[in-house]
């Protein structure tokens, strides 16, 4: 035999995430985390925070949904919960207008084709039931388009993503709502990117019966802790009457572990599966947080840093094609275009960790998520006005970082 390969240490160096998430966590967060006693996921105290967790979480989210709660892993794991109530042979309504809500969709055919659907096409499956309506990169989709597509094709359910974080784009969730609620249609909403920085109740939007939305963006938590969900009696009814081709993310048997039990809070959850004492406490961290801020504030801090970033690069001569307040997306001055990637990649060699767009145009996305303050934004300027130029970009950054202090002497004259 041969003798195993132990590698070094991992060692990871810290970075500027200025993505479109995972975002930064709170170092409260971090050390709530790391001061976790261990414990099993049956002991009382992990239990009572689980039940704690989900109080919050339903403030949080603006909701009197009792199947409100954390779904283990990442965004994916509670949109994979989310969607388990598609069966095969559901009729779907899809809207993409990007790459996220693209995979979004490719999960909602491969829960509703059949199994000779499955089979004719198992990675990219091509269901009759399920209607993807397509909206062009950089475009939103509207209540309008919402309107048409459920007159027209009349389905059991319609999905949307509230923010579409590869173009960067708001999509109108009271006019899919609204269109819902008018042709009785079930609708679910991908809020991963939007939950913890618009601030909103998903209780003003009765035509949604099920969302899901992620620990790492708006909610300041780390990945792989927990993913919020909340559906409606509507949703778990029907779950109920059909059941769902899964254990670890079924709704009403995940609750359980979270003290809801036949659409009723109880003292203390039921063994569903495995929790970690530290994502609880992780969690319930980044709640406390989030409501001692309140997502009302938030919201207007996300809001007046994307100002003074977008203002910035715009000076630089970027064109921002983007609408939420979390993450600009832009096109690079003509003298750069068709470079992004390059431009991209040295910034993240340097420890600036900007992305580019996953899908066609190519684009920039420069995130600030739990980046609310002038030394941030300042120094994501900087850095990025520094790459730019390396490349060969005319900036005046005396112009730039003029515009930059005014945005934030406003602020301070204001207070």
């Amino acid at each position: 035999m041969t003798e195993a390969t132990i590698f070094g240490q991992l060692e990871i160096p810290p970075t500027l995430a200025a993505g479109p998430g995972p975002g930064n966590t709170d170092p409260r967060v971090l050390q709530r985390f790391a001061s976790a006693g261990v414990a099993d996921h049956m002991q009382a105290d992990v239990l009572r925070g689980m039940v704690e967790c989900k109080l919050m979480l339903r403030e949080v989210m603006g909701t009197r949904n009792v199947y409100t709660f954390g779904v283990a892993g990442t965004g994916w794991s509670g949109l994979d919960t989310l969607f388990s109530a598609v069966l095969p042979g559901d009729k779907v309504v899809m809207f993409v207008n990007g790459t996220f809500s693209g995979i979004d969709g490719l999960t909602v055919r491969m829960k509703a084709s059949t199994a000779e659907e499955l089979a004719a096409n198992p990675l990219d499956p091509q269901p009759a039931s399920v209607t993807i309506i397509n909206v062009p990169h950089g475009q939103s989709v509207t209540g309008e388009i919402v309107e048409k597509a459920l007159a027209e094709h009349k389905p059991k359910w319609a999905a949307m993503a509230h923010w579409e974080t590869g173009s960067g784009r708001i999509n109108d969730i009271r006019g899919f709502s609204d269109a819902c609620e008018k042709h009785d249609v079930m609708g679910l909403v991908d809020a991963v990117s939007s939950l913890g920085v618009e601030d909103f109740a998903i209780d003003d939007f009765p035509g949604v019966h099920g969302w899901a939305s992620c620990p790492q963006k708006g909610i300041c938590c780390l990945p792989l802790t927990y993913a919020p969900v909340s559906f409606s009696d509507r949703y778990i009814a029907n779950l109920r009457k059909t059941g769902t081709r899964t254990f670890v993310h079924h709704p009403i048997l995940e609750a359980r572990h979270w003290g809801i039990v036949d659409g009723k809070d109880v003292e203390k959850g039921t063994y569903h599966r495995t929790h970690s004492a530290y994502a609880v406490c992780a969690f319930h961290e980044a709640l406390r947080i989030t409501l001692q801020q309140t997502v009302a504030k938030r919201a207007r801090d996300y809001a007046f840093h994307e100002a003074a970033l977008r203002e910035a690069v715009t000076a630089m001569g970027c064109k921002v094609t983007s609408d939420m307040t979390s993450l600009v997306v832009l096109n690079l001055p003509d003298g750069l275009a068709g470079r992004e990637q390059e431009l991209v990649q040295t910034c993240r060699s340097k420890g600036f960790g900007i992305w580019p767009t996953l899908s066609e145009p190519v684009q920039v996305r420069i995130g600030i998520l739990n980046l609310l303050n002038q030394r941030a934004i300042t120094e994501i300027v900087q850095r990025f006005a520094d790459e730019m130029s390396a490349m060969g970009a005319n900036i005046d950054m005396q112009t730039v970082m003029a515009g930059l202090e005014r945005h934030y002497k406003t602020a301070v004259a204001a207070e």
